[in-house]
């Protein structure tokens, strides 16, 4: 028999698509207050993998990737996303369109899980209405995609980005256990 135990915490990180920087360079504001501090600010890459965000948030998205110093618990994901939910919506047009996308997800040493409101095979039910979608595994030191994975996730640069992001995960996590251990 197994014996339950408490999941190490994981690095929070979030993705934002926008049309403009300035947007994005708002919404980053926003987040590091209620998230805390942000250890990771990626550079600009087009959000052009896919068109089915055009129609409500225009042509000519780019995207930034931030990650979070604060390591948080994999429950708290299904919080953060319904957080974000609520950050989106702030920034919406007189329309109700979204003018931005934020995906909160999360690193662990083994995987890279994102939260999502649409449930699919893959996707696990967290709570209220927010799925987890395993997105990238990790194995023989890189992240690798899955038959499911988004095609933007599945790019060099954006794996490159998570290793790098998880790189930085694994000193504080060895820091963290340092500290309990003194």
């Amino acid at each position: 028999m197994s014996k339950p135990k408490a999941p190490e915490p994981v690095k929070l990180i979030v993705s934002v698509f926008s049309q403009t920087l300035e947007l994005i360079t708002e919404v980053t504001k926003e987040l590091s207050k209620k998230l805390g501090s942000i250890d990771f600010v990626s550079e600009i890459f087009p959000f052009d993998s896919t068109s089915y965000y055009e129609k409500e948030m225009g042509k000519g998205l780019i995207r930034r990737f931030l990650s979070f110093n604060k390591m948080v618990l994999p429950y708290r994901l299904s919080h953060i996303k319904l957080y974000t939910n609520k950050i989106e919506e702030h920034f919406s047009d007189h329309k109700g369109n979204r003018r931005l996308n934020i995906d909160p997800g999360y690193i662990s040493l083994s995987h890279l899980i994102l939260a999502t409101g649409k449930g699919y095979a893959h996707r696990p039910y967290l709570r209220d209405g927010i799925y987890a979608d395993l997105t990238l595994i990790y194995e023989d030191k890189s992240f690798h995609a899955l038959d499911w994975t988004y095609p933007d996730y599945r790019s060099k640069d954006i794996i490159e980005l998570m290793n790098t992001i998880r790189k930085k995960y694994v000193f504080q996590l060895k820091g963290l256990k340092r500290r309990e251990l003194c």
